[in-house]
């Protein structure tokens, strides 16, 4: 007979917990919060200090009663909801609900799902950590706020259903900018001179770097000819090489914002796609005669701290199966990744390092694979040694110029050997050699290559660099991306264009209202300087209420000049050509979560929408009559398919080209890989040579 009753979120991990804890155990599932701030209107009693009216969330009355009659059975409840502030709170939620005695002892928490982790949890219950609590209340309450306040207001003002929010609006207002930076930059000229040599019988290429002994840039085409005019009939003398060893670290083990930046590099993941693929392997996975264990480590976190006990195992693992050379001489400890972490929690990592991504591959879904793996390698390559390179970098002298060639080879792997961090721009470190060379020895000119560049404006955000840069600014905690990004989407203020967001016309709109009007919520310092005040909470140093009123001060006469000064705007839609097959009126330009698309003038009395087709100007291959347009999948992925669909059903995820293949005749599509684009043929193994990246 059971004698307690133990309340997780999720049944998946109700299912684990059950397993590890034996019959006299109770396991349910709160599915999440099971009360909130209600919908239809604030929920918070601004003057009887921010008091919250909670009230119970819709559909959650089954649960609730499932809860409460399994609770009179019982002895004991224990609440082991996630180790944080969202965590805590849905535990203090249930801890009322049940009608459970504050300083009882019911909290469990554990940083991993295993049958160690849990059962040492369990021996050492806590009270509910009412500074936790507080921190999150805080948040929710100044979430609030600034939506219940400021949207009403851009309603009456700009447009119905639109909304405002403290991480989601700076996160747009970045986008904004950078979009402002991008059309105001202005390219400059430059050049670069490559001179491709022979050391003997190896080619090798050199730079140009420097005119009489002072490092040159090259701004135009003049300064190009005269630099060519000198050592067009030069000799080309080995002048200095050095060369020297160096040493590459490992990165980190993962917390949340680089789990997402490394899963977009690496697996194309977006940052929601990462937290519920990540959820699903912290919660456990049926690994067969070994039951259903938790494969890594709780996944909200910014600590990269790791455990002595994880350690010391990563450590036997790696000097048995590559060598005690690739184990350092001392541990690695990775210190507070910055100011504003938390350091709650441990890092990401594997729950054991001995289930190795290949030994449980057939009991995991590609996603689910892919996304261990990466935690794995990055885990296991984090405690290793460092690599070691030899580096080779040679002068070499032509008339008054001195050309640079840079070379090196890796000496120790080290780390290497399992991961290597990936580039938001694509690109990884190779072997680049160099032949012997001495100084006083000449080598041959076979070809100088003048190329003529300009600057390129700052890129645009993808997933990854706005994660990132959300980050570095201390604005939103690790629970906070992933929603905040799938919002900007879902209320149109931002669309994505190649996997690079853009803001609409909708989203300048409302950036250049909250800019004029409430500047302080998009004041990166201000945003930053509130979640510290959240974490001063956390810890028990500031009073949550002393901080919500400290902001609604201000707030409060913002709200009331906007709502005297700010005009109303009238979005007018875009008319196009195209007459509505089904009522006859005009189709207008609209905006949704994947960009432009065409709807009836008519709306709601007609609700006829349709793409906006994009015609590339190739003929299709199957048909041969049907043109090849640019198409969008029910995600937002760009594909490409034939106008006479459903009568031809050729698609194809890689933009096809109008040249066909010089070899076969067939169809060639654009492929992209780290150095820039080329085509490739869909049937032969004909390649177009390479078009350089800028």
């Amino acid at each position: 007979m059971a004698d307690s009753l133990v309340i997780v979120e999720s049944p998946a991990k109700a299912k684990t917990i059950g397993k590890y804890l034996g019959s006299k155990f109770i396991v349910k599932a709160s599915m999440g919060h099971i009360r909130d701030l209600p919908k239809s209107q604030i929920g918070v009693e601004i003057k009887k200090n921010f008091e919250p009216k909670y009230i119970t969330i819709r559909g959650k009355g089954s649960i609730l009663k499932e809860l409460k009659d399994a609770r009179k059975k019982v002895k004991k409840v224990y609440l082991a909801a996630d180790p944080d502030r969202e965590g805590e709170a849905i535990a203090w939620h249930l801890a009322h609900y049940l009608e459970l005695d504050e300083t009882e002892t019911c909290r469990v928490v554990f940083n991993e799902i295993t049958k160690q982790a849990v059962k040492d949890a369990f021996k050492t219950p806590r009270k509910i950590n009412l500074d936790l609590v507080n921190a999150q209340q805080a948040r929710r309450i100044l979430d609030r706020l600034v939506g219940y306040k400021i949207s009403p207001l851009l309603w009456k003002k700009v447009k119905k259903g639109l909304s405002a929010g403290r991480v989601q609006s700076v996160a747009v207002k970045l986008i904004y900018d950078r979009e402002n930076e991008i059309k105001a930059f202005v390219p400059e000229e430059y050049w670069s001179i490559t001179a491709r040599l022979l050391a003997g019988t190896t080619e090798f290429e050199a730079k140009f770097h420097s005119f009489k002994g002072e490092k040159k840039e090259l701004s135009n085409q003049q300064e190009v000819n005269e630099i060519l005019a000198g050592v067009e009939k030069a000799v080309f003398t080995i002048n200095e090489v050095k060369e020297k060893e160096r040493q590459r670290n490992p990165s980190p083990p993962f917390i949340t914002s680089s789990l997402q930046q490394e899963a977009a590099r690496k697996l194309n993941f977006r940052a929601s796609k990462t937290m519920s693929v990540a959820q699903q392997l912290y919660e456990g996975i049926d690994l067969g005669s070994e039951g259903t264990v938790g494969l890594i480590t709780y996944m909200r976190t910014d600590s990269t701290r790791i455990s002595p006990v994880a350690q010391e195992e990563a450590k036997e693992f790696i000097t048995q199966k590559y060598g005690d050379a690739y184990y350092p001489e001392t541990p690695r400890v990775y210190l507070k990744k910055a100011a504003n972490a938390q350091d709650a929690h441990e890092a990401i990592r594997p729950s054991s390092v001995l289930r190795e991504p290949d030994q449980i591959k057939e009991h995991l879904s590609r996603d689910q694979l892919r996304l261990y793996k990466l935690v794995w390698e990055r885990f296991v390559a984090s405690q290793m040694s460092s690599a070691v390179l030899d580096t080779m970098t040679v002068d070499i002298t032509a008339g008054d110029s001195i050309f640079r060639a840079v070379g090196s080879k890796m000496k120790f792997p080290g780390f290497m050997k399992v991961y290597v961090e990936g580039n938001d721009d694509g690109t990884t470190e190779e072997d680049k050699l160099l032949p012997p060379m001495k100084p006083g020895e000449k080598v041959k000119k076979k070809q100088i290559d003048p190329k003529q560049h300009f600057t390129q404006p700052p890129p645009r955000y993808t997933e990854a660099r706005l994660v990132r840069a959300l980050e570095e600014m201390g604005i939103g905690r690790p629970s906070t991306y992933a929603p905040t990004l799938e919002t900007i989407q879902k209320r149109g203020y931002v669309a994505i264009d190649e996997k690079k967001f853009i803001p609409t016309e909708l989203g300048e709109l409302v950036i250049q209202q909250m800019i004029e009007y409430f500047p302080e919520i998009l004041d990166v310092e201000f945003t930053a300087q509130m979640e510290g005040e959240l974490d001063q909470v956390e810890e028990g140093k500031e009073d949550w209420v002393k901080v919500l009123a400290t902001f609604y001060e201000s707030f409060e006469k913002r709200l009331e000049v906007a709502e005297e000064e700010m005009e109303k705007i009238e979005i007018q839609d875009e008319v196009s050509d195209e007459i509505c097959e089904k009522c006859g009126r005009h189709l207008v330009y609209k905006m949704g979560r994947f960009g432009k698309f065409l709807a009836c003038s008519g709306f709601p009395d007609c609700r006829n929408t349709k793409p906006i087709v994009k015609d590339i100007g190739v003929t299709c291959p199957n048909c041969k009559e049907g043109k090849i347009i640019e198409r969008r999948s029910k995600k937002g992925r760009i594909f490409y398919g034939c106008d006479q669909y459903p009568g031809c059903d050729f698609v194809s995820w890689d933009k096809p080209v109008e040249q066909p293949c010089p070899k076969c005749g067939s169809m060639m599509i654009e492929k992209r890989n780290k150095n820039g684009t080329f085509h490739q043929c869909i049937q032969c193994d004909f390649k177009e040579e390479q078009q350089e990246k800028e």
